[in-house]
């Protein structure tokens, strides 16, 4: 990339991501529509996108069952070669404005090819397919096929690997399959992919495939909201917790809910609030399933005794789901289109950008209900499993909402830091044994208030303990003591009386390809304001035009994430599987493309090196646009072996 002057995304300083390039005015068309992509509502590419979709809304638009693929149309028999799937070599795409109705109420999409969700690509190993997309918006886009090992001009992101899709142009990536799994593929320019540009990949394998089923469907769970997701961002920008309408009160502490007085006041001493889960919420997000909403009951059909294999894809802008069908357990096969030795579970937390494949074996002639309720429990994304059309079950009610606690400031006596230790190799069965996941006792109320230890800082802004950490408005913490918690259920999930997947879960089922020790180790901090919604790698958004994190070509690196905010970000490294450092058996730790990172919480991860710019960044799309974004830039070695 050039090292021309920035041109920043957004006018506000403290937000957006800068690109560097010669032509930056081109480029910044693929990250914004015409202009400046943060303009008042009353700005005239605002007014004029209004008017075009009340133009559309009002000539009729088409019907909702066009508006949907027919594998995500209301009744799913399953994934079968007669649906609207787009597979072989050549595939053609066009990205347009559409009109979509949720619930009943119109409102206006980025669509793939006329419809939210896109159409399902179905590839095979081994293929090289040619995908020609053609852009019909009055702004540049863009399609980053996520999980995908392909080239790095093929990557999809404008301003790091190509220029974007010029309005009018068609691009046309070409890419060896080089994998099997599931995936999906979405815009990386601006928030197009909040207005519904996104849609699943379904790669086959080359050969016999070791997860037997009778039947499959895929499962893409998303969040919509009516308002415009630039509207969304400057409201976030102006008050962050604007959404969360799940706050303490003074009635709950006089009726002995959530935090005691002696918690309230020691939050209010971090200028911390519990309740501050998810930045958007079901205040203005609609939760929904293959693009239809909790009323419309989209089904997926069985037969009492079948295999059913369910694929699901997280392709929410800001919505971390936990995913769950009362009385019937999942075994978990598959994360991140990756085969992994089968878990049982009753819950799994699914991250934005992740996937899971899981398999049902529903023995009764009855329907169950499919839940993914949002991790703030604002709401939930509904639907059904059943033999039959037009069959419902009961619809479990939201559980109460979870509480921030000490361990997510990073501030656990109980647990001792990851950094050192080291975990390329292990063995279950010689883990100290634990309540499983799920299963332990809830918080006692009163119990998060941190007594002082003798000698230590407990100082949430003590850049020693980060000292590569440019310190600034854009960092409001530093975790002093953050802990691996990768054995741990995600929020909320503490002590729902059954079993959750965690990460220590997950051993992959195939041997890992490079066996090698990482040669050093790289820490990145993920810092952030909440209060004044700016996010960053090691106190600096993309925007402040930071270098690199710089590599060889073919390098074993092990990369540690330390999280010194209050909130988790899935962390998504494009072109690369990594290998989770975590306690499994010798070669087989899971690989994974995406990546939770728990408040306060250490992942660390091996991964080789491949030649190129390569994107790297929180996968919720707000914090993405508001600058927590960087580039992993792997150069070769002149006169080094490949």
């Amino acid at each position: 990339m050039s090292s021309a002057n920035p041109v920043p995304l957004s006018t506000d300083e403290g937000s957006g991501v800068h690109l560097r390039m010669e032509d930056s005015s081109r480029f910044l068309r693929a990250l914004s529509p015409p202009g400046v992509a943060m303009k008042p509502l009353d700005a005239p590419d605002i007014r004029r996108r209004r008017f075009l979709r009340a133009t559309m809304l009002a000539s009729g638009g088409l019907a909702l069952t066009n508006m949907l693929p027919a594998w995500a149309q209301t009744h799913s028999h399953g994934i079968a070669p007669t649906l609207s799937t787009l597979s072989g070599k050549d595939i053609r795409l066009t990205i347009g404005h559409a009109p979509i109705t949720i619930d009943g109420r119109s409102g206006h999409a980025i669509a793939i090819n006329g419809m939210v969700p896109g159409p399902l690509i179905r590839l095979k190993e081994g293929d090289t397919v040619r995908i020609s997309v053609t852009n019909t918006l009055d702004e540049d886009t863009s399609i980053h096929w996520h999980g995908l090992l392909i080239p790095m001009e093929m990557d999809g992101v404008p301003g790091v690997s190509f220029p974007g899709i010029r309005a009018g142009e068609t691009f046309v990536y070409e890419f060896p399959v080089k994998q099997s799994g599931t995936y999906w593929y979405h815009s990386h320019s601006g928030l197009q992919e909040q207005e519904g540009h996104y849609a699943p990949i379904v790669i086959d394998p080359a050969g016999p495939d070791p997860v037997a089923y009778d039947r499959e469907h895929v499962v893409v769970l998303s969040d919509y909201s009516f308002l415009h997701p630039h509207s969304i961002f400057q409201k976030l920008k102006q008050e962050a917790g604007i959404f969360n309408f799940q706050k303490q009160t003074i009635a709950g502490l006089l009726a002995g809910k959530d935090q005691t007085l002696a918690e309230r006041l020691e939050w209010s001493k971090e200028l911390m609030d519990p309740t501050d889960i998810s930045d958007v919420t079901g205040s203005v997000y609609t939760f929904l399933i293959n693009g239809h909403g909790p009323k419309d009951n989209w089904t997926a059909r069985f037969k009492p005794g079948e295999r059913v294999r369910l694929r699901f894809v997280n392709a929410a802008a800001q919505t971390v789901f936990n995913v769950r069908i009362p009385a019937l357990r999942m075994s978990v096969v598959a994360s991140d289109g990756q085969n992994v030795r089968p878990v049982t579970v009753d819950e799994f937390q699914i991250g934005n950008a992740e996937t899971y494949d899981v398999i049902v074996e529903p023995t009764e002639d009855k329907a169950f209900t499919l839940v993914a309720e949002a991790v703030d429990r604002s709401g939930m994304a509904v639907a059904t499993l059943a033999p039959r059309e037009g069959m419902t079950a009961a619809l479990p009610p939201l559980r109460e909402r979870p509480l921030g606690t000490m361990k997510d400031m990073g501030m656990s006596h109980g647990d001792m830091a990851m950094e050192g230790m080291d975990h390329g190799a292990g063995d279950h069965g010689a883990m100290v044994a634990m309540p499983a996941p799920g299963m332990g006792p809830p918080r006692v109320r009163g119990s998060d208030v941190m007594a002082a230890m003798p000698g230590m800082d407990m100082s949430m802004r003590n850049w020693m303990n980060a000292p590569q950490v440019e310190m600034g408005p854009g960092v409001q913490t530093i975790a002093p003591m953050p802990t691996d918690r990768t054995g741990e259920t995600g929020q909320g999930l503490e002590s729902v009386g059954h079993r959750v997947l965690v990460y220590r879960d997950l051993v992959a089922l195939e041997p890992n390809l490079d066996l090698r020790a990482p040669s050093r180790t790289l820490e990145i901090r993920l810092t952030g304001n909440m209060e004044r919604f700016m996010w960053g790698f090691d106190g600096r958004k993309y925007s402040d035009n930071p270098p690199p994190y710089a590599f060889r070509a073919n390098e074993r690196v092990r990369v540690s994430l330390v999280n010194d905010t209050m909130m988790a970000h899935p962390i998504h490294l494009h072109g690369h599987f990594f290998e989770l450092a975590q306690p499994a058996p010798l070669g087989h730790m899971p690989r994974k493309h995406t990546v939770i990172v728990a408040p306060g919480g250490i992942v660390q991860f091996d991964f080789t090196a491949e030649p190129g710019d390569w994107a790297f960044h929180c996968h919720m799309l707000y914090h993405m646009h508001a600058g927590m974004f960087q580039v992993f830039s792997v150069r070769k070695v002149a006169g080094a072996s490949a």
